[in-house]
């Protein structure tokens, strides 16, 4: 609980998560707002956007890891923060599973709040036009809430296999952009419906491609996707210098 505690005080102290939570909050319902002024209402209204959104999950999981590798300043030599974070901890596995939580309670907040904020936008703006916040509605919020903490935890993932942010981070955030590398590869290549982004997000949005999968699958195969990729981080990360 001691290194749970210290990793999201630490997160709260990170200028890159600040920007995150600007980016999750700002970009989804600002989205939400043209959308709802420009375009009819479907059965997507309030949850394509968060699809864009979750680009604020992704800064938020690959800043959580990949400010520790980044150089102190020249009064400690150059050295980096994940020298000091080991020394407090020095557990890797602990550490690590601290960071993992950390990462997922922080990003499962931010997407409620991210939702919060888009539904009621669209609301405010369509009335009677807005999609009812029926079951059906709050199930696939709960889908959205998983995308955005698995997309953290994806970025996360790849962050430590690399020790480098900027690669993971770019990439992630290119590919959550309005149209997707992976939604393109789906259309020639079935098996890129398995790819994690896309099945993940048929949990909360309609995807239209020659492969369907359903939400709770999709889920499942996000989820096994982003577990394979953390149990890989964690036996390089136990084992290669800090």
């Amino acid at each position: 609980m001691r290194a749970l505690r210290a990793e999201l005080s630490k997160l709260a102290t990170l200028p890159f998560v600040w920007l995150a939570v600007a980016a999750g909050l700002i970009v989804p319902t600002g989205i939400a707002v043209i959308t709802s002024l420009t375009t009819t209402p479907g059965s997507d209204t309030g949850f394509s956007e968060l699809a864009i959104g979750v680009l604020g999950a992704i800064i938020l999981g690959v800043a959580a890891i990949g400010s520790e590798y980044t150089a102190e300043g020249e009064e400690s030599a150059g050295s980096r923060q994940i020298t000091t974070t080991l020394t407090a901890v020095p557990s890797r596995v602990r550490l690590l599973l601290a960071k993992v939580i950390a990462v997922a309670i922080a990003t499962a907040v931010l997407a409620v709040v991210a939702i919060a904020l888009v539904f009621a936008t669209v609301h405010l703006l369509l009335g009677p036009d807005a999609p009812a916040l029926d079951g059906d509605t709050f199930a696939r919020a709960t889908g959205a809430v998983v995308y955005w903490v698995l997309m953290a935890l994806l970025g996360f993932g790849l962050t430590v296999l690399t020790r480098n942010g900027i690669i993971p981070m770019a990439v992630l955030v290119a590919n959550s952009s309005a149209v997707t590398v992976t939604y393109l590869l789906a259309q020639s290549i079935p098996a890129a419906n398995y790819l994690p982004d896309l099945a993940g997000m048929r949990m909360f949005t309609t995807v239209s491609t020659s492969v369907e999968i359903a939400p709770l699958t999709g889920g499942l195969v996000m989820a096994a996707w982003v577990i394979a990729l953390l149990i890989a981080a964690g036996a390089v990360f136990t084992r290669r210098d800090a």
